[in-house]
């Protein structure tokens, strides 16, 4: 049984008299960049994309991965905010950019994820490393195994800092998948990524993220460069209850990698919108059943839908209930009793289970057995 099905931002417009007009969505911005993605970072809906499975090394947005792996580390309990962490000579001798700790001292944890997130310190990756895994090589296993996790397919890492390496590497999509991971899995931790100076030993460091100091919607995340992977910039902003995450891989400069990120998040945020359709446990639908105490069943879905869609494209949006033909009970909350689908222009949005909100126990004998006779009667003439 196909039921059409108003979504419902659609009611609350109808309701309030308001004609729906289409918008004109211009090309997405092409972009001086090798690879570059825009996703939403709730519904997972991408809006621009050029490359984004091309593999490339990373440089310095391996880091992400590093702090990532430290804030699970902590919310397991197997380190602390408050460890006091050894600096090692490998860790101090490193070159590229550092935040500067010094051989044979100690170091608190959080000072080092700071030092890795805002100043970009190979130094403070290594120390960290080596204190989750004894080695930098052993947490590097540890790397592999959590992109393995978060469905990153086409990464690779050979070190916890980004340093050039045979090997290493990932693709623009696989860094939206960890970004993603690091906003929603620690937020405790994610403000780091917003901060915009940090001061250790004496010297004071801007963050290298550009967008930081231009546009305050922008919270995150991590800048990159070396000479193989150019200047590689992964952002996100919010912007009235809607987050965008932007990975640019490729620019020429840091300028470049600031204002091409500019360019898809301007973009993101001017054409779409992202909205709530429906929330879980909200009733959508009842629906007869047989042989039960109770003659219906309320449907809903077990989780929030949320669309990434145009702006201005709610009234076209075909929201349908394909619902079982035949419900008998008993039910039991959360069975799947059929299908939710929103299309947009031909375009399957959301697929997702049509379930029971509350059991329904089987009716006594007799009830069962008039219920029968009537369903065969029902399915005999149709």
């Amino acid at each position: 049984m196909i039921q059409k099905l108003f979504p419902a931002i659609i009611l609350m417009l109808l309701t309030a008299v308001v004609q729906a007009q289409q918008v004109i969505i211009p090309s997405p911005p092409r972009l001086a960049a090798t690879a570059y993605l825009l996703v939403d970072a709730d519904t997972g809906r991408v809006l621009v994309e050029q490359e984004a499975d091309m593999v490339l090394p990373p440089a310095s947005l391996t880091k992400l991965m590093t702090t990532y792996i430290v804030s699970e580390e902590m919310e397991q309990g197997r380190i602390g905010e408050h460890d006091k962490v050894n600096i090692s000579v490998k860790a101090w001798r490193k070159g590229g950019s550092k935040m500067f700790v010094q051989e044979g001292t100690q170091v608190d944890l959080m000072d080092l994820m700071r030092g890795v997130i805002i100043q970009s310190g190979n130094d403070a990756s290594i120390a960290l490393a080596e204190h989750v895994a004894g080695s930098e090589e052993g947490f590097v296993d540890i790397m592999n195994q959590t992109a393995a996790k978060l469905g990153m397919t086409h990464t690779q890492y050979k070190n916890s800092t980004g340093w050039p390496a045979e090997g290493h590497h990932t693709t623009a999509r696989d860094l939206a998948a960890l970004a993603k991971a690091v906003i929603n899995d620690h937020p405790e931790h994610y403000d780091i990524y917003r901060e915009k100076h940090f001061s250790y030993n004496g010297i004071n460091q801007a963050n290298r993220n550009r967008l930081l100091f231009r546009d305050d919607s922008v919270d995150g995340l991590k800048t990159g460069h070396t000479e193989e992977a150019g200047f590689c910039l992964v952002a996100s902003a919010k912007r009235d209850g809607m987050r965008l995450i932007a990975v640019v891989m490729g620019t020429s400069s840091e300028n470049a990698r600031a204002s091409e990120t500019e360019k898809l998040l301007a973009y993101g945020f001017r054409y779409y919108q992202t909205r709530s359709i429906y929330s879980a446990g909200d009733e959508l639908q009842r629906s007869r059943v047989w042989s039960g105490k109770q003659e219906e069943v309320v449907l809903g879905v077990k989780e929030d839908i949320q669309l990434t869609i145009p702006r201005g494209a709610e009234s076209q949006l075909d929201a349908q209930m394909h619902i079982d033909e035949v419900i008998r009970a008993p039910i039991e909350a959360g069975e799947e009793l059929g299908r939710l689908t929103i299309d947009l222009d031909g375009e399957r949005l959301v697929d997702a289970p049509l379930v029971a909100l509350e059991p329904v126990e089987p009716a006594g004998f007799f009830a069962r057995l008039i219920d029968a006779i009537k369903l065969f009667f029902i399915q005999l003439f149709k």
